[in-house]
């Protein structure tokens, strides 16, 4: 079968299989770029740009993918009643915790219905401690907070981290705790301003000092069934190419076969007498 790939015609053919099947292959890794979409480029520099709370998310509603990373500024007032320490944080490869605050937002839309709060809350992440122990209360009075806000956490199942505790930023987590209504995200604090003068964090308190977070990949299934279908055509134009080489081959033997066999000569074998009868 070698002798017969090695036609000039079928190795044109290969060929020309092989640049079909180059073609496919580059557009099964075009499909498959497609495939996978950003919600936001991670450098893209509106997000850096603070803009008001109330202006970015609307409380009660879903947290869009849209608004995410974004820096924002709220007035409102601290509860120092509201307060608890989310564990396992890192900072600087050591473990710590977070503190976090529920800030009453001025200015932002009130819910209505069971449960619904006076005012609309949202958590801000304060900072980071250490030790449980160093974490003391937030500045009072009127605060103008600016942060990068950021999606509720999921809470973590089967754990109960304590009184004053929470394993996760979970926005449905706090409200329950707290008794109020709230943003379905929280802040990441960067500033805090009162009267106009920046409040210095104090010591044992760290700057989270969160970057834009990567953005979510979605995936679009039919790009990607594109993208698998276009290898399989790949290999099927190779496929083609060997079947008709298999095809050229069966039928040169059976061409073989019906050739006539020269071994043999072509004349009548001489008739075979039987002997004479011997009488006695």
């Amino acid at each position: 079968m070698l002798k017969t790939a090695l036609k000039p015609r079928w190795i044109a053919g290969l060929v020309f299989a092989l640049l079909l099947s180059g073609v496919f292959v580059l557009l099964s890794q075009w499909q498959f770029g497609r495939s996978t979409q950003s919600d936001v480029p991670v450098d893209d520099p509106a997000v850096e740009q603070v803009k008001p709370l109330t202006g970015v998310l609307q409380p009660g509603t879903f947290f869009p993918g849209s608004v995410s990373d974004q820096m924002v500024s709220a007035k409102g007032s601290y509860d120092p009643t509201k307060q608890v320490l989310v564990e396992g944080r890192l900072m600087a490869g050591q473990k710590g915790y977070w503190i976090v605050n529920a800030f009453a937002v001025d200015g932002a839309p009130v819910l209505h219905g069971v449960g619904a709060s006076p005012k609309t809350w949202i958590p801000v992440a304060r900072g980071w401690i250490a030790d449980p122990a160093q974490a003391g209360p937030p500045p009072s009075g009127t605060i103008e907070v600016t942060g990068r806000l950021l999606p509720s956490e999921a809470p973590v199942p089967n754990v109960d981290a304590g009184a004053g505790r929470a394993s996760a930023v979970s926005v449905a987590e706090l409200i329950n705790t707290w008794g109020v209504s709230s943003y379905p995200g929280f802040v990441a604090a960067t500033s805090e301003v009162s009267a106009g003068k920046t409040i210095a964090l104090p010591e044992q308190l760290k700057p989270l000092d969160i970057p834009a977070q990567p953005p979510n990949q979605q995936i679009n299934w039919l790009n990607l069934f594109y993208s698998v279908e276009w290898v399989v055509f790949a290999g099927f134009a190779l496929y083609v190419w060997w079947r008709m080489v298999a095809d050229d081959y069966r039928r040169s033997l059976e061409d073989e076969d019906d050739e006539p066999d020269d071994d043999f000569p072509s004349e009548d074998l001489p008739a075979i007498t039987k002997p004479e009868q011997v009488k006695p």
